[in-house]
């Protein structure tokens, strides 16, 4: 049986390769050097790493590019060509049946996916308005105890902080079946440059924790209130459209006012063994009681 001090120092450690592969995307990840940043001898390293974190460095490595492959694809700005390049591959066709594989559609269609946040409503029933596509139920929350690790930087980036939380989390035994996957947003990401957005990427502790959490991670406290809640389906890339129809469609028409606790996001499974089109994020507005 793993020591839980011993588990610790292992979730420690490869949490800051986790953050050194997040940081450094766009040069030569070499096992050698990743092994020497986690202080483990390089011949047992691979699998240390796999058996950590349920997958392979070359699979955190293709996941991580991808997921930012479609951030930039949103954006609008980069040719297909040069984003197949910064994620890695040699060819265009290389990287749309990577893409394709993991989004379901090729760049190309990916890119031009309808993404209006203005839409109109349908009907209304009772405490849900029905949005094309989108339900949004107002329900009184309860309390939550997290633990995470802030980050601050871009939304879309905050998935190496989940991988963070996670390694430490495991280390400490506070990962089970009842916990639950939360982001804390803080900021407005269309006034506040991307570089200071604050955020908090966090698990639900379990009833039964007492003391302190270990070194690494922090606990914070969602109060209980009233929520607006939608959920997204699809890649995580796309919850900026939701937020939008929330706040320039839903929120003008619904007699609500937001307060001032941060947003929360939701993830509803399993982003590693999830087709990405199945993806599902219950995005969480808190509104004044």
């Amino acid at each position: 049986m793993q020591r839980p001090s011993t588990g610790l120092d292992y979730a420690q450690r490869i949490a800051r390769v986790v953050d050194h592969i997040a940081r450094h995307l766009d040069t030569p990840l070499d096992v050698a050097r990743l092994a020497e940043i986690a202080c483990f001898s390089p011949f047992h390293f691979h699998r240390i790493y796999r058996t950590q974190t349920g997958e392979t460095i070359a699979q955190t490595v293709r996941r991580y590019r991808l997921h930012r492959a479609a951030a930039d694809l949103v954006g609008g700005e980069l040719p297909v060509p040069r984003i197949a390049r910064r994620a890695g591959y040699a060819s265009t066709e290389a990287f749309t049946r990577a893409f394709a594989a993991h989004y379901g559609t090729p760049p190309a269609a990916f890119r031009d996916l309808p993404r209006d946040p203005v839409l109109c409503y349908q009907t209304q029933q009772g405490d849900e308005t029905i949005m094309e596509n989108l339900q949004v139920r107002i329900e009184d929350m309860d309390a939550l105890r997290l633990a995470g690790i802030p980050h601050k930087g871009p939304f879309i980036e905050i998935g190496s902080t989940f991988e963070k939380t996670f390694a430490f989390a495991g280390g400490a035994g506070l990962l089970g079946p009842s916990m639950r996957m939360i982001g804390l947003y803080y900021d407005d990401p269309n006034s506040v440059p991307a570089r200071d957005l604050r955020s908090f990427a966090a698990i639900t502790l379990p009833d039964s924790f007492v003391g302190e959490l270990p070194a690494g991670l922090e606990l914070r406290e969602m109060p209980a209130g009233r929520h607006a809640v939608a959920i997204h389906k699809g890649p995580y890339a796309d919850l900026h459209v939701t937020w939008d129809r929330l706040f320039s469609a839903w929120l003008p028409q619904s007699g609500e006012e937001p307060d001032d606790r941060p947003t929360m996001e939701e993830y509803l499974n399993n982003p590693r063994e999830t087709p990405q089109a199945d993806l599902l994020t219950a995005v969480c507005l808190p509104l004044k009681g």
